[in-house]
């Protein structure tokens, strides 16, 4: 089911609140006697719990490489190190030996250390040479330090991204990024164009100076020792609705089914008693604007959930 222009924009404002364990936001007062739509999105996920459950690192070099590195330190047993960014979530589930773990992150303390700062200086057009670089066409670790920094320029340090700057300094920490070009200061001076003849240059500028590094210390905890223990800790922590077609009515069972054949369904107030059953059958009574992240058990398949509240359109 096509989602409504606004929708689209919830969900993505929701994907960033968002935890594993789903997000929800509720808001009550002025504007109940609206017509309002409730739309249910579902989506099949191929896969079992357990193997939707477990985290694999990505062959990625940024992102993946450094994981890999924590969790063959970790596991079963160690303790894994880094300074100023954590290389794996915290409560991701993974397997060793046939044991199952929960990943734990703390902080361990503080420690000063050289770390090279990326800034980038908004110029002008007519300020360039005509020999700007098309960010796309740089290594990843810099096109992303570079992009980082252009969305924080143009929402004036309102971003999503804040945790990975220092002032307006990106801060390169993660192996690849420390072993970049960038890091290297072969783009120091240079200018970089977010689009080939487009408005957005800058010229960036690299440091290298001493900062205080926050301490992670990641740590893996044995949470079963069995692919049957696993799938009962699964159940416990990742799903958030289990239902069985015995125990729902006729008429909710066909809306759910209904929802799982079109990838969707959504009802305007006044909702049917049907839909109303479903959605507090889901968890979602009470729910006036969003929730999504959500994961369901349903006659032996595994769906991920959300539901968005719109203003009804005249």
């Amino acid at each position: 089911m096509a989602l409504h222009r606004r929708r689209v924009l919830r969900a993505a404002a929701a994907t960033t609140l968002a935890s594993v364990a789903g997000c929800t936001s509720a808001v009550f007062g002025d504007g109940d006697d609206e017509s309002r739509t409730y739309g249910l999105d579902v989506e099949r996920i191929s896969a079992s719990p357990v193997e939707h459950a477990l985290y694999e690192p990505s062959d990625d070099e940024l992102f993946g490489d450094p994981a890999r590195t924590a969790l063959d330190a970790v596991l079963p047993e160690g303790r894994h190190t880094t300074h100023g960014y954590r290389p794996v979530s915290a409560d991701l589930y993974v397997e060793h030996g046939g044991t199952y773990y929960q990943t734990e992150s703390v902080v361990t303390g503080r420690e000063r250390m050289e770390r090279t700062l990326v800034r980038a200086e908004p110029i002008d057009r007519e300020a360039a040479s005509d020999d700007a670089i098309p960010v796309d066409s740089l290594e990843r670790p810099a096109a992303r330090v570079v992009k980082i920094l252009h969305s924080n320029a143009q929402t004036g340090g309102e971003g999503g991204s804040a945790e990975l700057l220092r002032g307006d300094a990106y801060v390169l920490r993660r192996p690849a990024e420390r072993e970049s070009a960038l890091a290297a200061g072969e783009f120091d001076g240079r200018v970089v164009t977010m689009k080939a003849g487009g408005p957005w240059l800058y010229r960036i500028r690299t440091t290298r100076t001493e900062i205080v590094e926050t301490a992670y210390t990641l740590v893996a905890v044995a949470v079963a020792d069995s692919r049957a223990a696993f799938r009962e800790v699964v159940f416990g922590s990742r799903i958030d609705a289990e239902l069985d077609p015995a125990d729902l009515s006729s008429e909710v069972r066909e809306t759910l089914e209904t929802a799982v054949g079109r990838g969707g369904y959504e009802e305007t107030t006044p909702l049917s008693k049907s839909y109303d059953a479903l959605l507090d059958r889901l968890g979602l009574g009470g729910v006036d604007e969003f929730a999504n992240g959500r994961l369901l058990w349903y006659d032996g398949e595994l769906y991920r959930y959300a539901l968005y509240v719109d203003d009804a359109e005249s």
